[in-house]
């Protein structure tokens, strides 16, 4: 199985939640097939907004959203 990660980010509500203020304007970084590469991208745009605590990114493991029955093995 191939594991698909997601690197995205954006402006939030409160920097204590995952609450996008403003769908339209999200970053979509790209899509990964693995878990390095992503963390890679996200760590990437992460650093260049380190400053701005509105600002995050976040990986998403799209994997476990198109197989949710299937093992993380």
């Amino acid at each position: 199985m191939q594991k698909l990660h997601l690197v995205m980010g954006g402006r939030v509500k409160d920097p204590r939640s995952l609450e996008f203020a403003d769908l339209d304007a999200l970053d979509l970084v790209g899509v990964y097939p693995d878990y390095a590469s992503a963390e890679d991208a996200w760590r990437s745009s992460a650093q260049r907004t380190v400053d701005d605590a509105e600002m995050k990114y976040v990986i998403v493991h799209l994997h476990r959203l198109l197989q949710p029955d299937q093992s993380d093995a």
